[in-house]
């Protein structure tokens, strides 16, 4: 479009109306297949050569007692007598249903043209068909291209590896893969996803699945040695003459024999991506093929072909699964401020379609940045050796680990330890389940995790959760019952998460973890404040606004938490200084033999009713009202003065326990508003960056022993 206005072929007003200067004619271009129709009217004349006085828009054709009119035509001669190619031109958002009507409207404005069009052209400038045209055999022949200006015959394919468009006239062009933007490069998923599920034969995850395997076949096409000059595989070809449907059959099988070649190559490399076959019949591939054929992935950006795949996978596991991935600007947060780098091994124990592990491999890219010069095998191997051997994650549900995968291949790296698998599983039956032995405790730098929210684990679904101490009842160290330790029923995931990162943390590793705010707060999870606290230097709570994700689905108060975690000597020296403390504080209370007495002199009380007057027999009082009021009564206060005792023995714990402990410093931070709202929209203030750096600095100061 640019060169079309530089080589004053068309004008936009300042009122959004475009001119087609040669013409003299306007239109208004907010209308979306407007926007079409002029990039193609100056392709016609700056990439395929033909004259723009041979070229006409908005062409009237008389069809019975009615009136329509052809987009552009394209005549053989000056007098614009002779139609030579006809452009049906459609908004990109068009389905594929309504593209192919579209493509049987410009043949009825094709037959209906006096003389003989040629060739026709439908266009959603993400999807184009070409066709020609034979008037008298009543037939239509697809065909790889239009033909430029001058040029007769037509090759049976369309793009070749390092071609540039040739100015010669006369000549055939071929076209190298092209560079897209975000925009445009979403518009091709959704609208290739929707044209496998439209119809019927598949549903949504189907579809996906399906669409994932392509885009697949797509990258490792652009990726296999190829020389230049040479067709890429992953495009329409013209093997067969297609005038009867015998050939378009054979043409359609042709394709689906090269892409399954493609997608048989590619799993030799990524095998744990997709474990069964293509299951599109060759009509199907064929449309996403259309789709996808033109557009280079290996050379369009990385953030633009991350966000657009990001884009489109969120919008449909919303709308199949209920998954809420995490925000972005979120995940950004949490990765830029902990001082990941490419010596790092980094995991995320509830991956969901990969963002913080992507996120992680971006800082990587960044920090070659800063070594080497992008392209050099040192700069590639800086980056790539870590998402090969140091990045892991693991995702129960396998559909969405497959995603992940993949999302990790659209952004150039196809071989992090992505496994399905529960997450909440020990170490070796992850290693077992996946033959990754990279799964294991004590392991990890890093692990950056949104585990799921509001679920619980039930021991008689999870014989597991008895190996978690979190499985376990907490027994108060008041409580003189000697009751034991007893397995808990259920437990909620975020808190078997915790423990779970834990084990798999190193020795001085960093969790930053987005939890509930309950976790925080509620009275009845003290207990897992306290293993924390064991476990853990807490280095900072950011209290994230209700609304962090609410766009994505999930409305639940949370904070990101970030921990150290300390060896296994500290936690034992914290944990026996805790007990220690309790120790002394019962005894100097005389705990025990006070509750003792109190239970002995309850009974007596209970026993004799003494302290109430009555009359008659003691045997029979006691099943009067009367006595049970005062039974009561009597239970009451001893309750209220164990209560007590209680509540006084903990405040006396507490203040020994703060004065005894470790004291340090935790960065604490409240963001109310953090560059989008509950909407998803995009916003002006985004507090996490000032946080962000304050805390970078912050963790900073921790690893030399500043704070």
């Amino acid at each position: 479009m640019a060169l079309g206005i530089k080589n004053k072929l068309i004008f936009i007003s300042p009122e959004n109306r475009i001119e087609y200067l040669f013409e003299k004619r306007s239109r208004n271009f907010s209308n979306p297949e407007e926007q079409v129709q002029a990039e193609v009217y100056c392709r016609l004349i700056l990439q395929y050569g033909y004259p723009k006085e041979r070229i006409r828009n908005f062409v009237s054709v008389t069809m019975g007692s009615t009136t329509k009119e052809a987009d552009i035509v394209v005549y053989r001669d000056d007098k614009c007598e002779q139609p030579h190619i006809l452009v049906e031109c459609k908004k990109a958002e068009v389905s594929e249903a309504e593209f192919v009507q579209a493509v049987n409207q410009a043949y009825s404005y094709a037959y209906a043209l006096p003389n003989n069009v040629k060739f026709v052209w439908v266009t959603s400038s993400i999807k184009n068909e070409y066709f020609s045209v034979d008037k008298s055999k009543n037939t239509r022949t697809t065909l790889p291209d239009i033909p430029p200006f001058g040029v007769d015959k037509l090759a049976s394919y369309k793009f070749v590896k390092g071609t540039k468009p040739s100015a010669e006239k006369g000549k055939q062009q071929f076209f190298d893969l092209q560079i897209v933007d975000e925009a445009d490069l979403t518009r091709r998923f959704k609208q290739a996803h929707n044209a496998l599920w439209a119809g019927g034969q598949l549903n949504p995850s189907e579809a996906f699945d399906e669409l994932d395997k392509l885009i697949f076949c797509k990258i490792w096409d652009e990726r296999k040695p190829r020389k230049d000059g040479t067709p890429y595989d992953f495009q329409l070809m013209l093997d067969f003459d297609e005038q009867n449907e015998d050939g378009i059959k054979k043409n359609n099988q042709a394709l689906l024999n090269r892409i399954t070649a493609l997608y048989a190559e590619g799993r030799t490399k990524d095998p744990e991506v997709f474990k069964d076959n293509i299951r599109l019949s060759p009509e199907r591939v064929r449309t996403i093929v259309g789709y996808l054929q033109e557009v280079s992935l290996s050379k369009t950006d990385l953030d633009s072909k991350g966000r657009a795949f990001e884009t489109f996978m969120g919008s449909f596991f919303r709308g199949e699964f209920g998954q809420f991935f995490t925000p972005r600007r979120v995940v950004k947060f949490i990765v830029d401020v902990l001082p990941i780098t490419h010596d790092s091994y980094v995991l995320d124990t509830s991956c969901g379609s990969g963002g913080f592990l992507l996120h992680a491999l971006d800082k990587v890219r960044r920090e070659a940045d800063e070594y080497y010069q992008d392209g050099t095998p040192e700069h590639h191997r800086h980056w790539h050796d870590f998402a090969e051997k140091k990045l892991y994650g693991i995702e129960i549900n396998e559909q969405i680990s497959r995603t992940a995968k993949m999302n990790m291949i659209i952004h150039d790296d196809g071989h992090t330890n992505v496994i399905s698998a529960d997450g909440l599983l020990s170490d070796g039956e992850l290693q077992n389940q996946s033959n990754n032995l990279g799964f294991k405790y004590n392991h990890f730098d890093f692990i950056i995790t949104n585990p799921p929210f509001g679920s619980t684990v039930k021991q008689t679904e999870k014989a597991y959760l008895a190996n978690y101490s979190f499985g376990l009842k907490d027994v108060s160290w008041l409580d003189i019952k000697n009751s034991g330790v007893q397995n808990r029923d259920t437990q909620a995931t975020e808190v078997l998460f915790i423990e779970q990162c834990h084990n798999f943390l190193k020795p001085n590793g960093y969790l930053a973890i987005v939890i509930p705010d309950g976790i925080l707060t509620n009275s009845s999870l003290q207990y897992v404040r306290d293993s924390i606290e064991e476990k853990f230097r807490i280095i900072a709570v950011v209290s994230l606004p209700q609304t962090a994700f609410k766009a994505t689905g999930a409305g639940v108060k949370s904070s990101v938490l970030f921990l150290r975690k300390y060896d296994a000597s500290e936690t034992k020296r914290l944990s026996d200084i805790k007990k220690d403390i309790q120790t002394a504080i019962k005894n100097r209370h005389q705990y025990e033999a006070t509750l003792k007495a109190w239970d002995s002199e309850k009974k007596a009380i209970l026993k004799n009713a003494t302290g109430i007057d009555f009359e008659g027999d003691l045997k029979a009082f006691k099943k009067t009202e009367q006595y049970k009021m005062w039974k009561n009564e009597i239970n009451s206060e001893y309750s209220d003065k164990i209560t007590t005792l209680k509540e006084n023995l903990l405040d006396e714990y507490l203040a020994q326990k703060q004065a005894q402990l470790p004291d340090y410093p935790i960065f604490m931070a409240i963001a109310e508003h953090i560059g989008y709202d509950a909407t998803g929209k995009d916003t002006a203030i985004n507090e996490l960056d000032v946080i962000g750096t304050e805390l970078a600095r912050f963790i900073m100061g921790v690893n030399h022993g500043e704070f």
